[in-house]
Order: structure tokens, then sequence, then C-alpha cells
């Protein structure tokens, strides 16, 4: 008897976790399709736009600078590494280039604004609804949707492919830097292999890659900070609740497009 009742107690904690992820992202499909819903409705906000385009964009530069520099150096160490096993050591170039423009930019540049911008926006709208803030707005016939959710995805999705386009180019500098630096490469060879192996749809896959990357992001923190709970903690909980779900989804999202892709 029982076995019998584990069995059924497991199998009932796994229906209940099923039902429960089913729940959410339930959920989060209708929350996301109200968003874009109110995309070609007015009234519409574009000084709340041009202030999250601030935010989202211009402050997350420097982050997604710094990541994409030293991602291409160690790559091309990596590659290096690698390729001399088998007297390879020329492909560094267009492996660091491809890898970048492909995988690595768009993929860490999108974990960390996740990190970064997702955190913030959660934080923010859930100090807002604890604060009863959301609920003034709805007072003042403003919808929130609107003039909360909607300036920060739309600004997200612009931002994402600037920044990682940025990005690239920072990355593929790195390996420039490393290759012609330490492992010996001349300049000009670098510079054209680059070049001659990089394709017109490897640089637009980043990029779509990117701009489906900031709707993720933007639409995850989004949801959990309007739908926080009340109390400090349950804005804590909505912020880590966003990182952690919008960094799996960006990874998720990174292998569908890919086999889209290629």
């Amino acid at each position: 008897m029982l076995l019998p009742r584990l069995a059924l107690g497991l199998l009932a904690s796994i229906g209940r976790s099923t039902l429960e992820l089913l729940r959410g992202t339930g959920r989060v499909a209708m929350f996301a399709a109200v968003t874009i819903s109110h995309l070609v409705r007015p009234p519409w906000y574009p000084t709340e736009l041009l202030h999250q385009l601030l935010r989202i964009g211009y402050f997350s530069l420097p982050v997604v600078g710094l990541t994409a520099l030293f991602t291409g150096g160690a790559l091309a160490l990596q590659i290096y590494a690698g390729g001399a096993r088998f007297n390879a050591e020329t492909v560094v170039p267009s492996i660091v280039a491809i890898g970048i423009v492909r995988e690595l930019g768009p993929v860490l540049g999108g974990l960390m604004v996740a990190g970064r911008v997702s955190s913030s926006i959660a934080a923010e709208l859930g100090t807002m609804r604890v604060t009863e803030q959301i609920d003034a707005l709805t007072t003042l016939s403003t919808n929130p949707v609107k003039f909360l959710i909607l300036p920060r995805v739309l600004a997200a999705v612009i931002a994402m492919p600037v920044l990682v386009g940025v990005g690239d180019v920072i990355g593929v500098f790195g390996g420039y830097l490393v290759g012609t630096e330490r492992l010996g490469f001349q300049s000009t060879t670098y510079i054209l292999n680059t070049i001659d192996f990089l394709q017109v749809t490897d640089v637009t896959s980043g990029l779509v890659k990117a701009a489906v990357f900031g709707f993720i992001l933007s639409i995850i923190g989004c949801y959990f900070g309007y739908h926080s709970g009340r109390g400090a903690r349950g804005v804590g909980q909505a912020t880590t609740n966003a990182v952690v779900t919008a960094s799996i989804l960006i990874l998720a999202a990174n292998y569908l497009l890919t086999e889209a892709f290629f």
C-alpha cells in the first residue's frame, strides 16, 4: 500500500506543477496579447517611450559593451588554442566574428540586459503596485498597461537590436585586439578574414534574435512587477522571478530561433 501511495503522490505533484506551469504560461501570453493590442490604439505616450529608450538602451550600453569586449577576447584565445591542435589557427578571425554575431552577442547581451532591465522594471512596477500608484492611474482614467507597460516593451524591442549591433562591433574588436597583440596576427589579414567570412544573414539573424529577446525580457519584467505581491517580500520575489524566467526564456528562444534560421 505504501508504494502505490508514494507513486500517486509523485504523479499528483508532477500534475500540479505541470498545471501551474501551463496556467502561468497562459497568463503571460494573455498579458502580452493585451499589451500588443494597445499598440494600435490611442492615446500614445511618446515622452514616456523616449524616457524608457534612454533608461533601457543608453544606460545598458556600458554593460553590454564590456561584456562583448571581454567575450571577444576570450573567444579568440580559446579558438586559437583549439585550432592549434589541428594546425588551423587561421580560422580565429572568421570563427570569432561568426560566434559573436550569431550567438554570443545576442545571447549574452540579452542575459545582461535581462539582469539589469527585467529586475529594474519588476522592482519599479512592484513598488508602484504596493504603494497603490497603479490603482491611482486607473482612478485618473489612465490605462496602466498603455502608460506603464507598452512604452517599456516597445523601448526594449527597439533598443536591443541597437545594443547588440554595437556589442557585435565591440566583441569583434576585442577578438581583433587579442589576435593582433597576443596571437601574432597581421592587422590587415585579420580584418580581411573577418569581412570575407561574415555574411549579411549572420548579422540580420542576430539582430532579429535581439528584438525577440528585448520583447521577452521586458514583458516578463512587466508581468511580474505588475502582478507583484504586497510588501517588500512580494517585490523582491517578483524581481527574482522576472530575472530567472527571462533568462530561461531567452536561452530557449535562442535555440528555437537558431533552428529556424540555420
